[in-house]
């Protein structure tokens, strides 16, 4: 392992135990929590690890390249999702993907996109999603898929099917 592996894992760890304190569990998964997340998940890469990218970044194994996201926007769709009437994994799976395919933040979008949909998830008391490493490749192919405006539904199917574990 790189010292940068080992450095993604403990903001891994940090990020997760954020998440599972028990006055955040019971906060409101919102724009604010989702900044502090990447802000956690990005520490010793980046100065402002969880403040909204300004400039362009492309998707590595996708052509697409998110427009540059404006904070109302975020907020404003992080909130539709929300209020929603999709049942809570829908709503996670959406709040996972939305961070992912916008591209929020200058990186760590994934593993932000995660673990705030954990946040979600646990706090509504419906387990949470991790993907296991043999449904990596499918996943990753998905989520390229997505990217590229494909049907959600397939990726929304998959997460469902082989990465939400319920209690």
């Amino acid at each position: 392992m790189t010292a940068t592996d080992v450095q993604k894992i403990l903001n891994l760890k940090h990020a997760w135990e954020f998440i599972l304190d028990e006055d955040v569990i019971q906060a409101r998964s919102d724009y604010y929590v989702l900044c502090h997340i990447a802000r956690l998940v990005n520490e010793g890469f980046f100065a402002d690890g969880g403040r909204i990218r300004g400039v362009p970044v492309a998707i590595g194994g996708s052509s697409c390249v998110p427009p540059i996201p404006v904070e109302c926007e975020v907020k404003d769709q992080i909130e539709n999702i929300l209020s929603s009437d999709m049942p809570d994994i829908d709503k996670s799976i959406h709040l996972c993907l939305y961070t992912m395919k916008a591209q929020v933040f200058l990186d760590g979008n994934k593993r932000s996109a995660v673990i705030f949909a954990n946040h979600f998830l646990i706090a509504h008391g419906q387990g949470f999603i991790v993907i296991p490493k043999r449904h990596v490749p499918k996943f990753k192919k998905l989520l390229a898929a997505c990217y590229e405006g494909g049907d959600a539904g397939f990726i929304v199917g998959f997460i469902k099917e082989n990465c939400w574990k319920s209690f």
